[in-house]
Formats: structure tokens, sequence, C-alpha cells
């Protein structure tokens, strides 16, 4: 039995995904982005201002990211995901999340 839970412990950390976002040049890349349930999005800012990364309807919001700060988010539920950054509401990006 306890090999069992092993194997799906292992399975569940196999299916886990991680990807970036770039912030570069006051834009996010890439855009749209589209990734399955489970997903950890991480941004990074490369420009030498802050921005920030906030999601329309309040379901995330990062502080200020100074030059190679991050900030990561899990998507658990499918759905379209628009965010800005709060300091400059023109930059705005989408994550389409998908059932597995």
């Amino acid at each position: 039995m306890k090999a069992w839970w092993l194997c799906l412990l292992l399975a569940s950390a196999a299916q886990a995904d991680e990807v970036r976002i770039d912030i570069t040049g006051f834009m996010f890349a890439p855009q749209p982005l589209d990734v399955p349930v489970g997903t950890t999005v991480t941004w990074v800012n490369h420009d030498p201002i802050p921005h920030t990364i906030a999601q329309s309807s309040h379901l995330f919001r990062s502080a200020a990211l100074d030059t190679d700060d991050r900030f990561s988010f899990t998507f658990t539920t499918p759905g379209t995901f628009q965010y800005f950054c709060t300091v400059h509401p023109q930059m705005v990006g989408t994550v389409h999340v998908v059932p597995r």
C-alpha cells in the first residue's frame, strides 16, 4: 500500500509545471500564455524600473518588482485570467488555463 501512495505522489509532482513570463520593454512575454491546471507561472522583471502583476478580478497581486525580482502564482482552476501592471496599466497579459 505504501508503494502505491509513493507512485501517486511522484506522478502528481511530475505533472506540476513551471512557466516563466518575462517583463521586458514594458511588455509581458510570451503573450498570451496557455498552460494546464496546476502550472506555476513566474513573472520576472528585466526592466530597470518597477512593475507589478495584478489579476483583473483580484485573484492575485504582486508587490512592486524591481529589476530581476520575481512573482509566482499557481493556477489551480481552468479559465482565462487577465492581468496588468498597476504602475503602467497599458501593460496587459492573459493566461489561459486548460484542464489536464
